[in-house]
């Protein structure tokens, strides 16, 4: 059965990424295994940070939207849409200083909505995008994935689960300042070993 992949790149760098070539690896495996529906989001196209107009627009009820915030809030719609739409999302992690690159972050801005991703209940927050997996390929220069210092993985989990996506495998290329090649091969293992099936 073919399902829709969502592939977000969050590097800045377009050419010798590591997190490029982790998320290439697990979707080739993807179109091996006959799940071939691609749509591919390239964050270092930049998109937009939110504004006091799009907190605006966000919080006035669907119904009453003025054309200009409807416009405003067309591209957060477009990568909500995207979202909603994935059965699998492949997210290139590479770690900035401890966390996750400001593309990655003003794109978690953008599609955590209140009424779309998430609601609000008598219980607290509730994610809506339940049933959709994520494939998080991680790579960094110093930062050891899982350690009190890597704030990008832990966070995107929580953001991950927040909107209601629970099932998360990360792959880590991490610490390649130490030892590149074996950080490579040990990613490059991760991600023959994925449950693609599941």
């Amino acid at each position: 059965m073919s399902l829709n992949v969502l592939r977000i790149d969050a590097s800045a760098r377009k050419s010798g990424s590591i997190t490029r070539d982790l998320t290439d690896r697990i979707v080739a495996r993807l179109e091996n295994e006959g799940k071939s529906q691609i749509t591919t989001r390239d964050l270092s196209d930049a998109l937009p940070h939110i504004t006091e107009d799009w907190i605006g627009a966000n919080f006035t009820p669907a119904d009453a939207r003025s054309p200009e915030q409807l416009e405003t809030l067309a591209l957060s719609n477009a990568l909500v849409d995207e979202l909603e739409a994935a059965d699998i999302l492949v997210i290139g992690l590479p770690i900035y200083n401890f966390g996750v690159p400001a593309a990655l972050k003003a794109w978690i801005d953008l599609v955590a909505r209140v009424g779309r991703t998430f609601q609000y209940t008598e219980n607290g927050p509730k994610g809506l995008l339940s049933g959709k997996r994520a494939i998080v390929a991680v790579a960094s220069g110093g930062t050891e994935m899982g350690s009190d210092i890597d704030f990008a993985s832990r966070y995107l989990r929580h953001v991950l689960g927040f909107i209601g996506i629970d099932d998360v495998v990360f792959v880590a290329a991490d610490r390649m300042s130490a030892d590149a090649d074996v950080a490579l091969q040990n990613a490059y293992s991760d991600i023959n070993a994925l449950p693609i099936a599941a």
